[in-house]
This record gives C-alpha cells, structure tokens and sequence, in this order.
C-alpha cells in the first residue's frame, strides 16, 4: 500500500491554524502528517485542531517553557506503541521527538535545534545531533525506520542559495555539515537527494527579507530520511513550495509499505 507522508515546520500551530491549515490538511489528505516547531500544547488549541477529522494525534510539548518547540504526529493509522524523546531529559523536556511504532516500520518526528541564537545553542544542537545519531543507531538495527524533520541545517551548496555568505554561521557550519554526513553514512538516506542528486529545491526562506520567497532565495532545511531497507519502497520525495503559511513548506514522500 502506498503512503504519503508528509512534514512541516508551521512556526507556530495557532498562526498557522488561522491561514487554512485544515483546509489544507483535509484537502491534501496525507496519511501521516509531522508537524514541527507547534509552539503549543494541547490545552491551547480547539478540539478539531487537537486532532483532526480521521487522524490519531500524538503530542509532545517543551516543558521548559510555553510557546517554545514541541512537535505533533498526525496518522490515520494507529501506532502500535509510541514515545517520547530519547531518554536524555536535557533533549526531551523541549519535545522534539515523537517516535510512532506502526506494523511495518517505526517513524522518528524530530525538531532539531536551532544553533543560531548563541554558542551555547549551537553546541547543545551538536550534542542533539550526537546523541540522536547514538539513539538513531541503536534503533536501526533490523527496524524500517523513517526519520523526518527539520534539521536546522542545509547539507551542501546546492541545498541553500547563497552558500558562501552562510558558511560562517549556524545552519551552514562545516561541522554541521559534516554530521550530515555522518549520518548519511551510518545508512540514514537522504530521499530527496537520492532521488533528484541534482535537482534545486529549497524547503525555507527567511521572513527577515519580504522577497525572499518570491524570488527563490531559500535553504532546504526539512529532510526525510530511510533506512536502506526502505529505500527502493520511496516512490517520490518533493517539496510543497507553493504551501504558505509558514516560513517552511511541507516536504514528503510516497512510499509503498
């Protein structure tokens, strides 16, 4: 049976829940929708937001403080078992991570962190990395995963516009990069690049400039990852440009599981 499986960073749940968001949901129809950066928990949206029409939902909130994080899954099928976070408290009281069990493979819904606002930031986003590479590994080993989200990060020159103004600062640090790397060789696949290893495609654009958007000046930040034993069931991986709301537009893939 094919899927579609879709993610989005929405920078907010409640901003985006008044430009269409269930119109566009229920039109689209995905049969699993992660949703990044919610900035809410479940007391602070109506009952149909909470969860919508045909969808189980599955909810993780920053603890630390309000209108800060949090991540949400939407399936119509199910999880056999779901969790939250990695077991490092430091990582899960931001809500990050919701990890969905279904029969035939086990989904990761990541938030990564944002390194931009200070050094101590940019070095808990690489111990996130770090320690979620180590959890990642261990949860590999004979399991169907599929790992998507918004890594705070573009991989290599053809995933941002302007490359060499960026590669000073968070989100294009050659260190970030080479964790991407990392990752990509422990046998996490990149679905977007490895089907189109050339194809231009950006899945963020700054709201700092107003014709950032317009004029295509973007990052792709938003990836899915499989595992190798999944990746000749990826029939497609694309991005969702013309989705607005946000400052991020859905990416996703179909996949035959």
């Amino acid at each position: 049976m094919k899927k579609r499986m879709l993610c989005w960073n929405v920078n907010g749940y409640r901003a985006v829940a008044k430009k269409g968001f269930l119109r566009w949901l229920y039109r689209t129809k995905p049969d699993i929708l992660c949703v990044q950066e919610t900035k809410a928990n479940q007391e602070q949206v109506k009952k149909e937001l909470k969860q919508p029409k045909g969808y189980n939902a599955y909810w993780a909130t920053c603890k630390k403080k309000k209108g800060y994080s949090g991540v949400v899954t939407f399936s119509k099928e199910k999880a056999k078992k779901v969790k939250y976070g990695i077991g490092i408290k430091r990582f899960d009281d931001e809500g990050r991570i919701i990890i969905t069990e279904f029969k035939n493979f086990t989904l990761l819904n990541v938030y990564f962190p944002n390194g931009k606002m200070s050094k101590e930031r940019l070095k808990y986003k690489m111990d996130f990395y770090n320690a979620f590479l180590r959890f990642a590994d261990r949860l590999k080993k004979g399991e169907k995963l599929v790992i998507c989200g918004d890594l705070n990060t573009a991989h290599n020159e053809i995933d941002l516009k302007n490359p060499k103004p960026n590669d000073l600062f968070s989100g294009f640090l050659p260190k970030e990069r080479k964790w991407i790397d990392k990752f990509i060789s422990h046998g996490f696949i990149d679905t977007f690049r490895h089907l189109y290893p050339k194809k231009v495609a950006y899945s963020y654009w700054t709201i700092r400039f107003k014709t950032a958007r317009q004029k295509n000046i973007g990052w792709r930040l938003d990836y899915f990852f499989v595992t190798k034993n999944l990746i000749k069931k990826v029939k497609d991986s694309f991005m969702m440009p013309k989705v607005k709301g946000s400052d991020h537009c859905p990416v996703g893939i179909d996949i035959v599981i």
